[in-house]
């Protein structure tokens, strides 16, 4: 299973996943004053965008930030995404999309794989709608990020297995 940041202490340039935007190297450990108490607060840059996010020490299992996805766990990020053998649920694309989006945002790589899949199986069996479409585009970057990081593998790399993976039926 993936490991949390249990009691886990973030050091200046350590990597980490926060869920919902991926991969980001911590910058810098700051103290600032929130509601009259100093507490100390990790800043954090984002890989992919350069989104700058303080993240307080405090609640660093609560927002779910992560170490990212040891180089053995990775065959089971891919078992996930070439199960072909499962229901996609055919409620409406709003609900889906919820549904989707939550389990993007507990950061697990594993629910990202599994995002991803569903929406590569629903997307040759119908249209996706721009919000799915986009959420499958989120779903394949965060997967891409984190996977060549673990990997020190180049992300078009990464992307191309994925796109092999998907292209085999």
């Amino acid at each position: 299973m993936e490991r949390q940041a249990k009691k886990k202490m973030f050091k200046v340039g350590d990597l980490a996943v926060y869920p919902a935007h991926g991969v980001g190297v911590i910058e810098a450990i700051e103290n600032r004053e929130v509601m009259g108490k100093k507490q100390p607060f990790y800043v954090m840059k984002i890989m992919g965008n350069g989104m700058k996010i303080m993240i307080p020490m405090m609640s660093v299992k609560a927002v779910g930030l992560r170490e990212i996805i040891l180089e053995k766990e990775i065959p089971k990020v891919y078992e996930i995404l070439r199960n072909k053998d499962v229901t996609i649920d055919k409620q409406t694309w709003n609900k889906r999309y919820k549904e989707y989006l939550e389990r993007i945002k507990t950061g697990s790589v594993f629910e990202i794989a599994s995002v991803l899949r569903d929406l590569f199986i629903l997307k040759s069996d119908k249209n996706l709608s721009f919000g799915e479409r986009k959420m499958m585009d989120t779903a394949k970057n965060l997967l891409v990020k984190e996977i060549s990081v673990a990997t020190n593998a180049q992300e078009s790399e990464v992307e191309h297995n994925l796109q092999m993976i998907f292209t085999v039926q």
